[in-house]
């Protein structure tokens, strides 16, 4: 009798030999069904001695992302994958339409959902698997991004439990994780700082002086300010802030700096004119696209592609860097704030500015918890 302590099961999606054909077979994500494997002249791999041969053929399907899932039976009225997708996308656009769904919500989903539409969009609802998601996941050899896959199978979520609330549509996904969200680690040194804004024109120039002061989402938050957001007040100016991804407003106090660039801009765009303060060298509103590409120009220029670290710098680290110096007390002789205080300016819960800032950024940048026993 043999010992099954001793049998060692092999991972799930591997080669595995069978005795009866002295062939190797690989179980397609998401099926019962089993594939014979091939070597590079179309022929089945046989022989139980033969098993790297036949992982490197394992390895070369994923890579070239061939296999694809095909519908087992299709009942008259029943859903499929596309129609699903098509039906989400259509909400996403008159949400976008109607201002309660942003753009890069509708792009992001849109993406996506073709995406999948192209690897199984035949796929009757009831027979898509979580473990269809994953393979789908594992053939775009560009999505190794934790941020990437996150947003991926949110979109794929969203769309089919829209489908269940709203049509009666049930799936299978539910329970479907996605990768832990990642620390923001990444900011700006001074010297990037300063580098930035000396390769940068002005007008980038001065949206990532006010993206770097005030932590703004840039271009949800920070690139749709107009003069009716800003306040006078006896203590300094205030901007009134409305997030096209929480949907919600928040009134944060900007540093003089940002407040005399402020009353600057408001010259050319003054209350009533509904005109952007920030706006593109065309006099346009930036934009992710146009924001983005003068940043990877400008990484380009300072030779920053080259470093492992800056290589990964964004328009959005602007954001980060302001967490960072607001947690370590940069602009306040090293007293830093606390996590709600952080929360508020930037529009977050606290537990989200505690994931995103607090947690892991506290065990690389120890300085304020010496600070806060009063040693260094």
């Amino acid at each position: 009798m043999v010992d099954s302590k001793n049998k060692r099961r092999r991972p799930r999606h591997s080669a595995w030999h069978w005795k009866q054909t002295d062939c190797w077979y690989y179980t397609p994500p998401g099926t019962s069904k089993r594939e014979p494997l091939l070597d590079d002249q179309g022929q089945r791999i046989r022989g139980l001695h033969n098993r790297r041969e036949a992982e490197l053929a394992l390895a070369r399907l994923r890579v070239e992302g061939q296999w694809r899932p095909e519908p087992e039976t299709r009942q008259e009225g029943q859903w499929t994958v596309a129609q699903v997708c098509s039906k989400y996308v259509g909400y996403c656009k008159r949400g976008e339409a109607s201002g309660t769904l942003s753009a890069g919500h509708l792009d992001g989903a849109r993406r996506h959902l073709n995406e999948l539409c192209t690897y199984c969009g035949a796929l009757p609802v009831g027979q898509l698997t979580k473990g269809h998601i994953k393979h789908w996941l594992e053939i775009h050899p560009s999505w190794r991004s934790p941020a990437t896959r996150r947003n991926a199978i949110a979109s794929v979520l969203a769309a089919f439990n829209h489908a269940r609330d709203n049509f009666d549509v049930p799936h299978h996904l539910t329970g479907l994780k996605k990768p832990t969200a990642q620390p923001r680690l990444q900011s700006f040194t001074a010297e990037d700082e300063q580098a930035l804004y000396e390769a940068a024109e002005q007008p980038f120039r001065q949206f990532l002086l006010a993206a770097i002061h005030t932590g703004l989402r840039p271009y949800c938050e920070l690139a749709r300010l107009t003069a009716e957001a800003v306040e006078e007040t006896p203590r300094g100016l205030m901007w009134r802030v409305y997030s096209s991804k929480t949907k919600k407003t928040r009134k944060i106090p900007v540093r003089q700096e940002v407040a005399d660039l402020t009353r600057q801009l408001m010259v050319s765009a003054p209350p009533g004119s509904d005109i952007p303060l920030f706006r593109n060298n065309q006099g346009n509103v930036w934009l992710k696209v146009t924001g983005g590409g003068h940043f990877r120009r400008i990484r380009g220029k300072l030779g920053w592609d080259q470093d492992s670290v800056r290589a990964n710098f964004s328009s959005y680290t602007c954001r980060h860097t302001f967490a960072h110096r607001m947690l370590a007390g940069y602009w306040t002789g090293g007293r830093g704030c606390s996590i709600e205080v952080l929360a508020e300016l930037m529009g977050d819960t606290p537990k989200v500015a505690f994931d995103h800032y607090g947690k892991a950024w506290g065990q690389h940048y120890q300085d304020p918890l010496w600070k806060a026993l009063g040693i260094g």
